[in-house]
C-alpha cells in the first residue's frame, strides 16, 4: 500500500482518529495523488497519478467521499489545532470570512444557484454565474518564508441558493445566517483566545455583529462599512424618576460622507504595507466612535474609519470594528490582510482544481471543494516544515523575475518531496528495486503526456 513520507504522516496523524483504519488508508492515497496530480481533481485523476488506474476496486476510493462515515466538522476542529499550533501560537486568532462560487452545472446538482460572478463583474458590467456558493472562514498569518500573510482555509460550507429551500419544510438559512453559525463555532473550539474576523461589506448586518458582541468573550468584527449609514450618540444616561422607555441611542450623528466632505475633518496620515498588491502606500484616514441603530434592531456600538488616498487613486472607503477601544491604525492593519482571501481563493482554482471535479452526490459535493481548499492550508503546512529556516526555492526566469515565494512555489517543493520518497514503501524489507523504477516510470511518462 502506497503511504505519505513519515515526517508527513506525523504531521497529519491528529487527523487519523477521524477515520476508520480501512479509510485512513484510502485518505493517504487520495491525498498524495490531490497534491501531485496536475489539471483536474477528480477521483480518477488522482488513481492515476497513483499509479492504480489497473485497481479492480477503484469504488472505494469514490466511497470515501459519498458514502463513508465521517465528520467533516470534526476535522475541520482537528486542522485547525495544527494550524493555530504552527501558525498563531500566541497572540490574538485573526480569521477571514468570505464567500465564493464555484461554478458548476448539471440537473443533479440539487443547491446550485445562480449568482452574481465576483471574478468577472464590475460596477458597470454586471455578470451571473451558474454554481454553489461556499462559505469560508480562513486563519489569516504571516508565514515566515513567504514574508507575508496568507490565508488557509480551515472550515467550508455550502449555502444553498433560495431555490434550494422552495422544495424543503424548513426555513431559508441566509449567508449571514451561516455566517453566524461559524463564528459560534469557533467560539466553541477556541473559548480563551481573542478573535479577529475581517469580513467584507455583506457581513455588515445589525443581527450579526450584535450577536458577536453579546458573546461571553465577544468576537471582534472588521467590515467594509457604508456611507450613508444612521449613526447616533450612545444614549445618555437614565435620569431618577424619569418616565418611559430607556432610550436606546442618542443625538443623530453625521453620515460618513458627510464627514468625507466637511473641509474641517482632521486626516492622519499611514503607511501600509501590501495595500493591493503594492509593497508600500500611504493612506489617509480619519475615525470615531458612534452607535449603529436601526429601528427594530439592537443597538451597536463601533469604532468607524475613513480611509482615503491623497493623491486619490483609488475611492474613498469606510471600516466598521466591534471594539470600539482598538486604535484606527490596528484596525487598518487587519483588514488590509482581508484581501489575501482573494488570493487563496485564485490559487485553489489555479493548481488544486477547485471547479474541475465531477461528483454530482450529494455527500461528495459537501465533501470535495472543502477538502480541496483545506489542502491549500494543508500544502502551506508541508512546505513549512521543509523550508529552511526563514527561506523556500524561489522559481525563476530569464523573463521573470520573483522575490518572493508564492503557493506554486510552496506546491512544487512538495510535490518534489513526495516524488523523491523512495516508490512510497511501507516497510524496507522485500522491495523488487527493478519492478518498483519500472512502475515510477510509467507514472512519470503518463503525468507528463497527460497533463492538462
Amino acid at each position: 500500500m502506497l503511504t505519505l513520507p513519515s515526517e508527513y504522516l506525523t504531521l497529519i496523524q491528529p487527523l487519523a482518529s477521524i477515520f476508520s483504519k480501512r479509510i485512513w488508508q484510502h485518505i493517504q492515497i487520495l491525498l498524495t495523488g490531490a497534491i501531485l496530480a496536475p489539471g483536474k481533481r477528480t477521483v480518477t485523476a488522482v488513481l492515476r497519478i497513483m499509479g492504480l488506474s489497473q485497481d479492480q476496486h477503484f469504488q472505494n476510493y469514490h466511497r470515501v467521499l459519498n458514502r463513508a462515515v465521517w465528520s467533516g466538522l470534526e476535522l475541520s476542529r482537528v486542522f485547525l489545532n495544527l494550524l493555530v499550533t504552527a501558525f498563531a501560537l500566541a497572540g490574538e486568532v485573526v480569521l477571514g470570512l468570505d464567500d465564493t462560487i464555484e461554478r458548476r452545472r448539471g440537473d443533479k446538482i440539487k443547491a446550485k444557484g445562480i449568482y452574481r460572478d465576483p471574478v468577472h463583474s464590475s460596477h458597470s458590467h454586471f455578470v451571473k454565474a451558474s454554481g454553489l456558493r461556499w462559505l469560508s472562514l480562513m486563519l489569516l498569518v504571516p508565514i515566515p518564508w513567504a514574508q507575508r500573510v496568507w490565508a488557509l482555509p480551515f472550515l467550508t460550507v455550502l449555502a444553498p441558493s433560495e431555490r434550494y429551500y422552495q422544495s424543503r419544510v424548513r426555513e431559508q438559512k441566509i449567508l449571514t445566517d451561516w455566517a453566524r453559525q461559524l463564528l459560534l463555532q469557533m467560539r466553541r473550539w477556541l473559548p480563551q483566545r481573542r478573535l479577529v474576523v475581517v469580513a467584507d461589506a455583506c457581513f455588515a448586518v445589525i443581527a450579526l455583529l450584535s450577536r458577536a458582541q453579546r458573546l461571553p468573550n465577544p468576537i471582534c468584527m472588521i467590515t467594509r462599512f457604508r456611507l450613508d449609514a444612521a449613526l447616533y450618540e450612545p444614549a445618555p444616561a437614565r435620569q431618577p424618576h424619569q418616565r418611559g422607555r430607556t432610550p436606546l441611542k442618542g443625538k443623530r450623528l453625521p453620515t460618513l460622507a458627510g464627514v468625507l466632505k466637511d473641509s474641517k475633518t482632521v486626516w492622519k496620515r499611514v503607511p501600509l504595507t501590501h495595500w493591493y498588491g503594492e509593497r508600500r502606500r500611504t493612506v489617509e484616514i480619519t475615525s470615531g466612535t458612534a452607535v449603529w441603530y436601526h429601528s427594530g434592531m439592537p443597538v451597536v456600538p463601533i469604532r468607524w474609519v475613513l480611509i482615503r488616498d491623497p493623491k486619490g487613486k483609488f475611492k474613498s472607503q469606510a471600516l466598521l470594528c466591534t471594539d470600539s477601544t482598538i486604535k484606527p491604525e490596528q484596525i487598518l492593519k487587519w483588514f488590509v490582510m482581508r484581501w489575501q482571501v482573494e488570493v487563496t481563493f485564485q490559487e485553489v482554482r489555479t493548481h488544486l482544481g477547485v471547479e474541475t471535479q465531477r461528483q454530482w452526490n450529494d455527500w461528495a459535493i459537501l465533501r470535495t471543494t472543502p477538502a480541496l481548499l483545506g489542502l491549500f492550508s494543508l500544502v502551506t503546512l508541508m512546505a513549512h516544515r521543509l523550508a529552511q529556516p526563514g527561506k523556500m526555492p524561489v522559481r525563476q526566469a530569464a523573463w521573470y523575475v520573483k522575490r518572493l515565494p508564492t503557493f506554486s512555489d510552496a506546491l512544487a517543493v512538495v510535490r518534489h518531496d513526495l516524488w523523491r520518497h523512495p516508490y512510497f514503501p511501507t516497510s524496507l524489507g522485500k522491495i523488487d528495486v527493478q519492478k518498483q523504477a519500472h512502475l515510477l516510470l510509467n507514472r512519470y511518462t503518463d503525468a507528463l503526456c497527460y497533463a492538462q
